[in-house]
């Protein structure tokens, strides 16, 4: 019954009218190991070219009901002062009932502002497509009051799948300890209606963080402490948690508010990391969820060193 119940909540709140309805955007828990999907200002950050996949199930106990995928590369062009960016993803969404491809272009400019204080502004492209699999819908027609669903459905559906442009913007400052960052994506909201018209709203986030360093070279560990903020409509969400770095072994402990407490353990080597974390449901849903699993890849290759100084970002890798 519960599978049946997410799946009527997914396709009401991706077709219906607009003044009620608005869907929203796929989430990453492990943010910083998808920056460009994070904030476009942070196309280039990593300075070489980077690679970066990323793979999120959500609530797998309940069939699959939300699984994302998304891959990038990014790089600094000192040419141009600043960085690029592609990003493309897959949301599928009730075992592929409900699908969304998005496929993007950033650029990022660069600005040292001081010697140890630089900004990034970044600017987005895209291109989405949002489909649906009406035959794995069942409507009323089909139902016979003693065989059940024996019928062809008579309904008529909307569109199987549209398609629109969207553009966002961001911002990114630090310094080698300090960092924050401020994304507006979906400035036009655009329409991604099935069935009538149905924008998608516009998503503000805010991201901040520090990074300690404790001890001594030898036995030295780094913490650091970070916030993300971000809202989509009425929709509004505060992370809060905590990064520790020791050699290669990064662990970190999150809170998101009244939704789950996440766990992170990931391996990092100069020019690769991994990382798998866990969300642990603390909703009503949390014994028939199974939580949310993640995992990120990223490699970042070499590249020849710049003739003008380019500072690189400290910041977490997950």
């Amino acid at each position: 019954m519960l599978k049946r119940v997410v799946l009527i909540v997914i396709v009401c709140f991706s077709l219906g009218k607009s003044e009620r309805l608005f869907a929203q955007d796929p989430e990453f828990t492990q943010f910083y190991a998808n920056p460009l999907y994070l904030n476009p200002a942070m196309a280039g950050t990593a300075i070489c070219p980077r690679f970066s996949l990323n793979y999120r199930n959500q609530w797998p106990a309940i069939s699959g009901t939300y699984v994302t995928y998304s891959a990038s590369y990014d790089q600094h062009f000192e040419g141009i002062k600043g960085g690029l960016g592609i990003l493309v993803y897959d949301d599928r969404a009730g075992q592929g009932t409900l699908n969304t491809f998005s496929a993007s272009g950033m650029y990022s400019y660069l600005l040292n502002v001081t010697r140890k204080f630089s900004l990034k502004f970044g600017l987005q492209a895209t291109y989405f497509e949002k489909s649906i699999d009406w035959s794995k819908l069942t409507f009323g027609d089909m139902i016979d009051e003693r065989m059940g669903f024996v019928y062809n459905t008579r309904e008529v559906p909307g569109k199987a799948k549209v398609s629109n442009a969207d553009f966002s913007a961001g911002l990114f400052g630090y310094t080698k300890r300090f960092y924050f960052g401020f994304a507006a994506n979906h400035l036009t909201q655009p329409n991604e209606g099935l069935i009538s018209t149905s924008k998608l709203p516009m998503k503000i986030t805010v991201h901040a963080g520090a990074l300690f360093a404790i001890g001594d070279k030898r036995n030295e560990v780094t913490i650091s402490p970070n916030i993300l903020y971000q809202q989509q409509k009425d929709f509004k969400q505060l992370n809060l948690g905590v990064y520790a770095t020791k050699g290669s072994i990064v662990g970190g402990l999150w809170y998101r508010n009244q939704d789950a407490f996440i766990a992170l353990i990931g391996f990092q080597q100069p020019r690769f990391k991994i990382g798998y974390s866990y969300d642990i449901t603390t909703s009503k849903l949390t014994n028939a969820t199974a939580g949310s699993h993640e995992i990120s890849c990223s490699l970042v290759l070499h590249c020849k060193p710049k003739k003008k100084k380019v500072k690189t970002v400290n910041c977490p890798a997950f």
